[in-house]
């Protein structure tokens, strides 16, 4: 074999092995254990946020609620198990979705301010006293919405996040009967002895729908769902299915 001919059957076999789509040697095998869940149709992973904490994707205006946007999808194996089979490395949020609108979904606190670190879903805010004064400043406040929901706080002795849910259900603008909901980080910084809230927040999403629709749903949140990061190595990740409001741990939006 000539020199010239040693050199390109190497790179046409590179170019088939990305053609062919054959698995990437870094990426993972990802199981969501969904044992107990009844009529799942969809358990996705979003790689939500860049390494400065900025979306990846701009919010959707026009999202759905019954579909959101994932950049992957897992696979029914059967028994409980959703299995991705060569997820890239990445820090992912998962959702899972049923056709009893039904929407569990992780997160996690992603910088609001350049240069500020993430915290993970399950961070806390361990002073009872500061966990009472930023939701006491969020109820008291002035609002667009008519229902802003503190979902959770994580931090540490400097900056507070807040996980938001934020819904308007009265009469708006928009068209007759539909109401607005997002989800959004917030933050609370430590200023000259007290908490003051930022302007800038992290909008997660934005939907438009009938509010009798709205009411209807369980969109909860699960920390074991948020911010997962999947490096070469297998994952599982165990998931309860919703309970009713009033046993139910994780928060979020139940039906009303």
């Amino acid at each position: 074999m000539t020199p010239m001919k040693q050199l390109i059957l190497p790179l046409v076999l590179v170019a088939t092995s990305s053609i062919a789509g054959l698995p990437d040697a870094h990426a993972a095998k990802v199981t969501l254990d969904l044992t107990g869940w009844k009529d799942v149709a969809l358990v996705g992973a979003i790689n939500r946020f860049d390494q400065d904490g900025n979306l990846r994707r701009p919010v959707d205006p026009k999202a759905k609620i019954d579909a959101p946007y994932v950049d992957a999808r897992a696979t029914n194996a059967g028994r409980g198990q959703w299995i991705f089979g060569n997820l890239p490395p990445g820090k992912y949020d998962f959702v899972i979705l049923t056709s009893g609108r039904q929407r569990v979904e992780g997160w996690h606190y992603a910088p609001v301010l350049e240069f500020d670190p993430f915290f993970p879903a399950d961070a806390k805010v361990e002073d009872a006293k500061v966990r009472e004064q930023v939701v006491d400043h969020i109820k008291k406040s002035r609002h667009y919405e008519n229902k802003v929901v503190p979902l959770a706080l994580g931090g540490d002795k400097k900056v507070v996040r807040i996980l938001m849910m934020l819904i308007r259900d009265q009469k708006t603008s928009y068209k007759a009967g539909y109401g607005t909901m997002r989800h959004e980080i917030w933050q609370y910084t430590y200023k000259y002895g007290g908490w003051a809230k930022e302007k800038r927040t992290r909008v997660l999403d934005r939907l438009l729908l009938p509010v009798e629709e709205l009411r209807r749903w369980t969109w909860l949140w699960d920390p074991k769902l948020g911010g997962v990061e999947i490096s070469s190595q297998p994952v599982t990740i165990k998931c309860d299915p919703p309970k009713p409001s009033g046993e139910e741990k994780r928060p979020g939006l139940f039906p009303y």
